[in-house]
């Protein structure tokens, strides 16, 4: 039995590591994950070099749920990405969404059992997360927008929704400069020394105001992580709807309109690095 599963990276509105809460968008960059069933082994392999901890993680939560023995029953998994990785753009939701949401339904179908439903699988792909330690918060947020789509407002330390609605269609920048910034690896408690001035710009994402909302949260998190607040505001100068940075980096992203995007591309330029277009994602994650 084989499944493939396309599950898109998401941009952040409010990084919820200082304050508990967040919201994200889903965006056209992704992991695809084809998965068959295979005897008694699990094998992994992903076509950008990362550890496969996260693989073997995700797939051992589906195999201790439905009480499957490895050594009875298997998969073979491979995932590509269009999706940098340690950017700061939800690679590792986009990663253990695909992954459980495929291999659960291989298993449901091929033991004929119950299927996992949406939240499952998400919270299965949070837990797997969590004990790799490639996410802080559990991302819920990220998570959420990833298997979504759209936009997302959430309370993540109790994993649940605020706001969950289709983003509006724009152009999306990405600048990737040639460093990348584990979740993992970032100092918290440096980033919660900002929370009363994260709750403000989370106060404008509960409003919908979130173009607003990405701008502050990018300017309070350069500030606390070091990076260049000034990549943000030459692209906001140059035309862009708003632009912040994405997670603890080392992406930004810019919201832009179809005249702005070669404006906000050239004035990005200057950087070291490459600059990805693509769009809002209101479909996640889907088999294909």
């Amino acid at each position: 039995m084989k499944k493939t599963v396309r599950s898109p990276g998401s941009a952040t509105i409010i990084n919820a590591i200082a304050t508990g809460f967040g919201s994200a968008f889903g965006i056209g960059l992704d992991i695809k994950c084809h998965a068959k069933s295979a005897d008694s082994q699990i094998t992994c392999f992903n076509d950008v070099g990362a550890d496969n901890t996260l693989m073997e993680l995700c797939v051992k939560k589906v195999f201790n749920h439905y009480d499957i023995n490895v050594d009875e029953f298997g998969v073979d998994l491979k995932t590509e990405s269009s999706l940098p990785m340690a950017s700061g753009l939800s690679s590792s939701s986009a990663s253990s969404n695909a992954i459980v949401k495929a291999v659960s339904s291989i298993v449901s179908e091929e033991f004929n059992l119950k299927p996992l439903d949406d939240l499952e699988i998400i919270n299965m792909a949070i837990d797997a997360s969590l004990d790799a330690g490639v996410t802080i918060t559990g991302s819920f947020d990220d998570a959420t927008a990833s298997y979504f789509g759209g936009v997302v407002v959430t309370d993540n330390k109790n994993r649940e929704f605020i706001i969950k609605e289709e983003m509006e269609d724009c152009p999306i920048l990405v600048y990737m400069p040639n460093f990348f910034s584990k979740s993992g690896d970032s100092n918290p408690e440096r980033m919660k020394l900002l929370a009363p001035l994260v709750e403000t710009a989370f106060g404008f994402a509960k409003q919908r105001d979130y173009f607003k909302a990405i701008n502050l949260n990018g300017l309070l998190y350069c500030a606390t992580l070091g990076f260049d607040s000034t990549i943000a505001v030459d692209a906001l100068e140059a035309g862009a709807i708003a632009s912040g940075l994405s997670g603890t980096g080392s992406s930004f992203v810019a919201v832009v309109s179809d005249e702005s995007i070669d404006d906000v591309k050239d004035a990005w330029s200057r950087y070291e690095g490459n600059v990805l277009e693509t769009h809002v994602d209101n479909e996640g994650c889907q088999f294909i």
